[in-house]
């Protein structure tokens, strides 16, 4: 006979083990409470059955609670129970956008594509990587059928199984704090020991709010229960309140379908939850931390849109623009997805790999790059000229600097260096200000295609950029003397950068190089603040204490700001391709 998965007839070798005896008494012991057999007091006795009538007894009563199909509960039971103590013993909750990072982190340097479900449109999953590195979240921006919302479920794909407590509906981690649960979760001493934990996969942590005319708060967060109401619940108790839309993501991806459809006075109810993390339910004087990456689509501001989208929702958002694909790509797209028969069409589909969890060491998803001090005072100034620029009618909010530089670290990550260069500052200012600066009218015309106005943008910061490597450069060379010679630092720039060997090796041949060299580490040790993840030497401007390879790129990125200066300066021509450094465009108006 087998009850709950153990042989009887094996129960006399078991007892013989006081150890594991005692550990599987206590274990269904619990079993028999969740049945009704046990209270909490004879928990407490030291057991009064044998381990076979208890056994016995339990199968019995899981037996009567399914009605004869013992076998699919025995599952049930299993899944429901298992050891939260055990299976959980080197688990840590962590945000939702951190366990995205992690996996993208993993899949860059696996060598592999995070999203290897869009196929083109490279530019616009750079952006949406670099926006999940920086923890960001993406707007994306195109007209319908061009695969925004397959993109949202792509990312979803990447999220790990993650535990929760079983039955909730909120999907409350079992290791959260009280203040996090849901009614249900927090009334329970023990929401793990007493419900139970199960997991879900990436798949189900993504959720869908199709944004319309008729989108409104009840969609978005939720509404009264008023069967609940009826048997004499008080109406203002938050247990009385069940969560819709953004509850229901709650420890996934939300995506936000056609986000300018929605009501504008209703869209403000996502502001707490970008900014603060949370939803606040003022009928209920109530306020709910909440864990999502948001994602968001529809049209930019001011184009074919139904409402106007606030302001400072925009802010919190990084607008991405998302093309149809080229004709190859779009020919490849459609042999792939034109119309097959499926065998096993509703057989389980997910792979064993997704069924399993795997706790996240918070540690591997810390910055691994570091933005030296002339790539900071690059941005800053780049964001600080947008609200100067004449051509520009609303400049960047400082939210837009602090995303300009996350996502410049963010591109030096996404391309495997430790030190950000002018290329990366120049791709994380686009994404970061795109959204965020409102070119004058005249300089925008009546350009009815969305890409091709935030192209518009991007050249326009390009130009400002050109005018803050100038500012932050000249600042540079100011500091060496008016007699330093600048012709002289041009001519061995450029033979440093395109004789293609190590900079490290052949620096000290160039004495105006190493000499501006040496005043730019002496700016960053007077400068210095607090490192991270063991870059402090890079960023303290002590390189010398730095492996190789970081040196090499530090070198490098101060070389080139000071070829880029000379350059606006009109002291040095635009070096050849193979110098491979990067040089602003200007905007042509």
């Amino acid at each position: 006979m087998r009850v709950l998965g153990l042989d009887t007839a094996d129960l006399s070798n078991l007892e013989n083990s006081s150890r594991e005896f005692n550990l599987i008494i206590y274990r269904l012991r619990r079993r028999l409470r969740l049945f009704g057999g046990l209270n909490e007091g004879t928990m407490a006795r030291p057991p009064a059955l044998s381990f076979k009538s208890l056994l016995i007894t339990i199968g019995r009563k899981s037996m009567g609670k399914t009605s004869g199909k013992a076998s699919n509960h025995r599952d049930d039971l299993e899944g429901s129970i298992q050891d939260p103590m055990v299976d959980l013993r080197g688990y840590s909750p962590l945000p939702v956008r951190y366990e995205l990072r992690y996996m993208v982190l993993r899949k860059l340097r696996a060598g592999e594509d995070p999203l290897p479900d869009i196929d083109g449109r490279e530019e616009t999953k750079r952006d949406v990587i670099l926006s999940v590195l920086s923890c960001s979240h993406p707007y994306l921006v195109s007209r319908e059928g061009t695969g925004k919302t397959r993109l949202a479920e792509a990312l979803a794909k990447l999220l790990p199984p993650a535990p929760k407590v079983r039955g909730c509906p909120y999907n409350c981690d079992p290791k959260w704090p009280r203040d996090w649960l849901c009614p249900r979760c927090r009334e329970a001493e023990d929401p793990a020991e007493e419900f139970g934990v199960e997991f879900i996969s990436g798949r189900e942590r993504f959720s869908r709010i199709q944004g319309n005319e008729y989108t409104n708060e009840a969609k978005i967060l939720g509404v009264k229960d008023i069967q609940a109401i009826v048997q004499g619940e008080n109406p203002s108790d938050p247990k009385v309140f069940i969560g819709t839309g953004i509850l229901r993501g709650n420890r996934g991806i939300v995506c936000v379908d056609e986000l300018p459809a929605i009501p504008t006075k209703v869209q403000v109810l996502f502001h707490p939850i970008l900014q603060e993390g949370k939803i606040i339910l003022e009928e209920y004087n109530w306020e709910r931390p909440i864990d999502i990456f948001f994602i968001a689509t529809g049209n930019p501001s001011g184009f074919a849109h139904v409402n106007r989208i606030p302001e400072p929702l925009l802010d919190r958002l990084e607008m991405i623009p998302m093309d149809l694909p080229e004709e190859p790509v779009e020919r490849e797209i459609m042999l792939k997805e034109r119309l097959r028969i499926q065998n096993g069409f509703f057989k389980e589909r997910r792979g064993e790999e997704e069924k399993r969890a795997s706790w996240i060491d918070p540690k591997a998803i810390g910055r691994m790059a570091v933005a030296p001090w002339w790539i900071i005072d690059v941005i800053n100034k780049t964001s600080r000229y947008t609200r100067q620029c004449p051509n520009i009618e609303r400049g960047a909010s400082i939210r837009g600097s602090i995303k300009a530089l996350d996502h410049t670290i963010s591109m030096a990550e996404m391309r495997d260096r430790r030190v950000c260069t002018l290329e990366d500052a120049a791709k994380g200012l686009k994404l970061a200000l795109r959204g965020r600066i409102r070119l004058n009218p005249d300089l925008v015309g009546f350009e009815e295609d969305p890409r091709l106005t935030m192209a518009k943008h991007d050249m326009a910061v390009e130009d400002i950029m050109w005018y803050a490597i100038r500012d932050v450069g000249v600042a540079i060379l100011t500091g060496l003397g008016e007699e330093f010679d600048r012709e002289a630092l041009g001519e061995e720039l450029e033979h440093l950068l395109t004789m293609g060997s190590s900079l490290l090796e052949c620096l000290d041949e160039h004495p105006k190089a190493y000499e501006a060299i040496s005043w730019i580490d002496q700016i960053a040790y007077q400068r210095r603040t607090d490192g991270e993840e063991g870059l402090e030497a890079l960023s303290t401007g002590m390189p010398e204490r730095s492996n190789r390879k970081a040196l090499e790129e530090y070198r490098f990125s101060a070389l080139e700001l000071l070829a880029d200066t000379l350059i606006t300066l009109g002291v040095l021509n635009p070096l050849p391709p193979e110098a491979d450094i990067f040089t602003p465009k200007r905007m042509e108006t």
